[in-house]
Formats: structure tokens, sequence, C-alpha cells
């Protein structure tokens, strides 16, 4: 079963190691990767790559992870938000927003945890 929605688009991400998808739906952008099956430092840089694309806008960024990123929310300064869900297969959701009431500037380049 897959937790990415079958009608989201594969797209190209600069950088990252796992697919990446897109779905576009009532004007907003939504885009998702799995790194459930990935070793650190990897679902890190998977995640700076894609919280690239959300920066600044009204996009959200779905993560799938098998476990809480602690090491990458203390990369995240106040203008990432954060959601976590534990879904029942024992995975973790993690949706991205941007505040863009902030004035922090997370460097997304930084991914050594």
């Amino acid at each position: 079963m897959s937790l990415i929605p079958s009608e989201a688009s594969k797209i190209d991400v600069v950088g990252a190691s796992v697919d990446f998808f897109k779905l576009e739906k009532d004007g907003e952008s939504t885009y998702y990767f799995d790194t459930s099956k990935c070793a650190p430092p990897e679902p890190m840089v998977n995640a700076m790559c894609g919280l690239k694309l959300i920066k600044g806008t009204n996009s959200k960024l779905v993560m799938i992870n098998h476990k809480t990123p602690g090491g990458l929310f203390a990369k995240l300064e106040d203008d990432i938000l954060y959601e976590i869900e534990t879904l029942d297969n024992g995975l973790v959701k993690v949706v991205f927003s941007s505040n863009n009431s902030s004035s922090a500037n997370t460097d997304f380049e930084n991914t050594n945890h």
C-alpha cells in the first residue's frame, strides 16, 4: 500500500535520492516523498531538498519515514512548520509547511547530521 496518492505525478528534485511526487488540487501543491526504507543521512538530505520547494510558498511537503526525524527538526528554524502523525503501520508522516510570517532563514544546504 502506497502512502503517496496515486494521482500524484513524479517530479525531478535536484539532489534527491528518492522519488518525489507532486499533487495539485484546488489550487494548492503538495509534494510527497518516502524515506521509510532509507538509512541516515538520506531522510534528512531528501527532506532538505524537498523543503526548498515549499519555502516561501503555500505548498506542503509530506515525508513518510520509519521514525520521527528529530535531527531534521533541530535544523529547522521557525520558517518551517511541521505536524507529525504516527500511521497504523508504525511509520511516521510529517507534513511540512512554510511559515511565511517568519524572518528566519533555514540553511537547506546543511544536511550534516
